[in-house]
């Protein structure tokens, strides 16, 4: 045999030893839980922002169900919530009264405890107040359960 065939033989041995653990390794990984219509949820609380998110995900149609107890959800919904009126400076020079409102959700399957979904939003002229950032966490995540959701036949 020539240098060129072993060296062929010997690339594809060391190929094959490298890529089957890897596909095995693959094979054994549950796949993930999407967040679908009808998943139940427990929302976590956040200093009030979770009265604001269940609100929001009601007003906005959101097809979850939202669970009272931890023990009765597939998904747990985490959170931060944070704002900060308008400055004296900001009320002068801007002439905006309105409030500076961050907030950011994940969501996590509560079997694997992976996060499954996460957004975050930050306005610095918000009219609302948590009310926005809690209606924009509740449409993003409803937008995205009718992304990933199968689409019916037609």
């Amino acid at each position: 045999m020539s240098i060129r065939a072993l060296t062929s033989i010997l690339f594809c041995c060391v190929f094959v030893a490298i890529v089957n653990p890897a596909i095995a390794h693959a094979q054994e990984q549950p796949q993930k839980r999407a967040l679908s219509a009808g998943s139940k949820v427990f929302i976590e609380p956040m200093g009030g922002f979770e009265t604001y998110l269940r609100d929001a995900l009601d007003k906005k149609k959101v097809p979850l169900v939202v669970v009272d107890k931890k023990k009765d959800a597939d998904f747990d919904i985490t959170g931060h919530s944070d704002s900060q009126k308008a400055s004296k400076a900001k009320k002068i020079i801007m002439g905006s009264w309105h409030s500076s409102e961050n907030a950011s959700i994940q969501v996590a399957d509560l079997k694997s405890g992976d996060v499954v979904y996460a957004y975050s939003y930050h306005n610095n002229d918000s009219a609302h107040g948590k009310k926005s950032s809690a209606e924009s966490c509740a449409k993003h995540l409803g937008d995205e359960i009718k992304k990933s959701s199968p689409k019916p036949a037609s």
